[in-house]
């Protein structure tokens, strides 16, 4: 049976960003930016935020664990907020502590919403 996608936004320090993304790296997920993108560019001390949209099985790679595919506002060391996506097993998601209360979570909602989309560097144009 497929876990129920959580209708919540999860806050995470970057230590915790870097972590999921290196989980997600290591599974072979498809919606993330590469971790050396995000080291390099994360602001160190700021709070990123997760929201769950998607559940993603791929039936045609089996060996994949079924993930939830999750809208992420992350702030960047000049201090905008930029919106990606990234692929993280529902176990993992379950294990964020439960930090915002509603109003918070409407609003960042709405930030994702109207955030700058960061290309993947496979996407970005070459010079």
């Amino acid at each position: 049976m497929t876990p129920t996608l959580p209708r919540t936004v999860r806050a995470v320090d970057t230590a915790q960003l870097l972590d999921l993304a290196q989980e997600a790296a290591m599974h072979g997920f498809s919606q993330r930016l590469p971790v050396d993108w995000l080291q390099e560019n994360l602001a160190a001390e700021a709070t990123h935020y997760l929201f769950p949209t998607l559940v993603q099985h791929l039936r045609h790679r089996p060996e994949v664990p079924l993930q939830w595919r999750c809208q992420q506002l992350l702030t960047v060391r000049t201090g905008e907020q930029i919106w990606g996506l990234l692929d993280v097993l529902p176990g993992t998601f379950d294990k964020i502590s439960e930090t915002l209360d509603a109003a918070s979570k409407k609003e960042i909602v709405s930030r994702i919403g109207q955030a700058v989309t960061q290309l993947s560097p496979e996407e970005m144009p070459r010079n």
